[in-house]
């Protein structure tokens, strides 16, 4: 074995070691590598320039990409150079050179679909370390296998290893091979579900929900493509599929059946657009800005920042306000008590002038004065005004307008009333102080309501 492997690794080249052969293996393998890098480096540059402009979404995983490219080419060019000289000259060194430049061109290429799969706005999923250090094991086995030679006995002893699962006779060898090509068609299913999605996304004449819903659809297909494919590959009967769908069906009807509603749910509150991200909504007391639509539930973000998790059922069967019809602005009030003595008309100027420059507060429509009611110590007024971007808070503001309203009313003299209340003793005076031993004291007003204030001047 020893001399078999030495033989295959060293035999050729030490046949060519010191002859004139090997100083053209060298200089053709030179050139090959040094147009193989100028060519690299030119489209490189022009891919660079066309994700800038146009795929930004290419831009993660990129560097994986660039890095295929050299030994890639290089590959290409040393067999097609091998393939022209391998009829005048022996072949040796570029025989050994095409290993090693096409398995780091594979684990590149590799790791580029991989991290266009399991990434999100530039963000890694911990699936993707796992997949390079599988993929990048695999290769440099079967380039170490390769060089030594060995490669055809390992997969004869493969395929001799016999072994059960279930009903279903098998061979190390088919295993192996049946893993690799589930694991190939779905990372190249998710790769393609990705791409179409990006795609998508960036299409301006589809609605976002429509893009949303076509997205998710076009996932799920190529993941049950790839399903399929790869199990038929591996040699499994797809018909039993119709068994684990008639059990999958029953698990629905019984214990899955708040999380299908959710899903269901979810579809058709993306296909009937009745919400959209962005849309200030309020349900079951809850008042915020949707920010995420997914499948099961719906992201709102509150007026205080925090965000729920509404179960898309109840958007469906409670009632939902939404409160875009102005696009992200939102209505709010703010209520003021004057005195009967006061002028109404010019106080219910001063309450529109109030919200007048306050940052956010919409000029169309414009801030209105109401008065609301008669109450027990004052005139009720309110004023109405829309709110720019509802949904990122309406505390400030309504304060802003609070505060300019209690500026201006004291600067021309309206005047906001307090309670005022009146106790009258019913009955007797001097037996209710027999009975308690404390003579009745007389009560004074330290200062006159606010109502009587005209009055007292």
């Amino acid at each position: 074995m020893q001399n078999r492997l030495f033989s295959h690794l060293f035999g050729d080249l030490t046949r060519d070691f010191g002859q004139p052969v090997m100083l053209w293996q060298i200089g053709l393998l030179l050139t090959t590598l040094a147009l193989a890098w100028l060519l690299a480096r030119v489209l490189r540059r022009a891919l660079d320039l066309r994700r800038q402009t146009r795929y930004q979404t290419l831009r993660f995983g990129a560097e994986s990409l660039n890095r295929a490219f050299f030994p890639l080419i290089g590959a290409v060019l040393v067999w097609l150079a091998r393939a022209i000289a391998g009829q005048f000259i022996h072949t040796a060194l570029l025989d050994l050179a095409l290993v090693p430049l096409f398995g780091i061109g594979l684990i590149y290429i590799v790791f580029f679909f991989a991290r266009r799969v399991f990434s999100h706005d530039g963000e890694t999923h911990p699936w993707l370390f796992v997949v390079e250090k599988i993929v990048s094991l695999v290769v440099w086995v079967a380039m170490v296998l390769t060089v030594m030679g060995i490669q055809d006995d390992v997969i004869e002893w493969m395929a001799s290893v016999h072994f059960r699962i279930a009903n279903a006779h098998m061979t190390l060898l088919s295993l192996v091979t049946g893993l690799l090509w589930v694991g190939v068609t779905m990372i190249v299913a998710m790769w393609l579900g990705s791409a179409f999605e990006d795609r998508l996304m960036r299409a301006t004449t589809l609605d976002a929900n429509l893009k949303v819903v076509v997205a998710r659809v076009g996932r799920a297909a190529f993941v049950l493509a790839a399903v399929l494919i790869s199990l038929s590959l591996v040699g499994i009967d797809i018909t039993v599929l119709g068994v684990f769908g008639g059990a999958l069906g029953v698990g629905l009807g019984f214990g899955l059946q708040k999380i299908a509603s959710n899903y269901v749910s979810g579809f058709i509150i993306l296909i009937d657009r009745s919400l959209r991200i962005g849309d200030t909504i309020n349900v079951s007391g809850l008042q915020g800005m949707v920010t995420q639509i997914r499948t099961r539930y719906t992201v709102v973000r509150g007026l205080d920042g925090i965000e729920t998790l509404i179960p898309n059922e109840k958007l469906i069967t409670d009632v939902v306000q939404n409160q875009s019809s102005y696009l992200t602005r939102g209505y709010a009030k703010a209520a003021v008590q004057i005195a009967y003595t006061a002028d109404v008309e010019q106080a219910m100027a001063l309450l529109a002038q109030a919200a007048a420059g306050v940052p956010r507060v919409l000029a169309d429509p414009a801030p209105t004065p109401y008065l609301t009611s008669f109450g027990a110590d004052g005139i009720n007024l309110e004023l109405g005004f829309w709110i720019a971007d509802a949904a990122t808070g309406t505390s400030a503001v309504r304060s802003a307008v609070n505060r300019n309203i209690w500026q201006l009313f004291s600067a021309h003299g309206i005047s906001i009333p307090f309670a005022q209340r009146e106790v009258r003793i019913v009955g007797n005076v001097g037996h209710i102080a027999n009975v308690s031993g404390v003579a009745p004291q007389p009560v004074t007003m330290t200062a006159p309501a606010a109502n009587q204030a005209d009055n007292a001047l």
